[in-house]
């Protein structure tokens, strides 16, 4: 099982495709505050279909009480824009976090600075800047997935 981390989350609709995908793929999701809207959003609950209550889903006050609540030898790979590691090149291992920032910035610089060893990209042309957070996620994750062999 993946670890798939929403850190400050500001688009309902994508955090419910997000959460789709974690339970197609048995990821656990996490998501951390500040969060751009309720969980009880009718517009997170109409992307997330009924599947909202059968999603593995924690919510954190903060990144560093994520980091707090896991064991020492939890991996975390940062996806953003701002790096030239593909992700591909990543050797993922069930249990891993991947973690992904918002819509609008991304993950914040102190967090990159302190972990340039474990960021990875999406590549892409110069010609777009990002992709949606939700296409993301599902290229990511299920790329994971298929370096462990672990698609049902």
């Amino acid at each position: 099982m993946f670890n798939i981390v929403l850190v400050e989350p500001e688009i309902p609709a994508n955090t419910g495709n997000i959460a789709r995908s974690c339970l197609a793929a048995g990821a656990h999701l996490h998501l951390v505050k500040p969060l751009g809207f309720s969980i009880d959003d009718r517009s997170l609950k109409r992307a997330g279909l009924d599947y909202w209550k059968d999603v593995k889903v924690t919510v954190w006050e903060s990144l560093d009480a994520l980091f707090a609540g896991q064991t020492a030898r939890a991996r975390y790979f940062f996806l953003t824009t701002k790096s030239k590691r593909p992700y591909f090149q990543a050797e993922f291992q069930a249990g891993d976090f991947l973690v992904f920032g918002r819509e609008t910035k991304g993950l914040p610089e102190s967090l990159l600075e302190a972990n340039h060893n474990r960021l990875l990209t999406i590549p892409m042309t110069d010609m777009t800047r990002s992709l949606n957070l939700a296409t993301s996620v599902g290229i990511v994750l299920f790329d994971a997935m298929r370096q462990i062999a672990e698609i049902r």
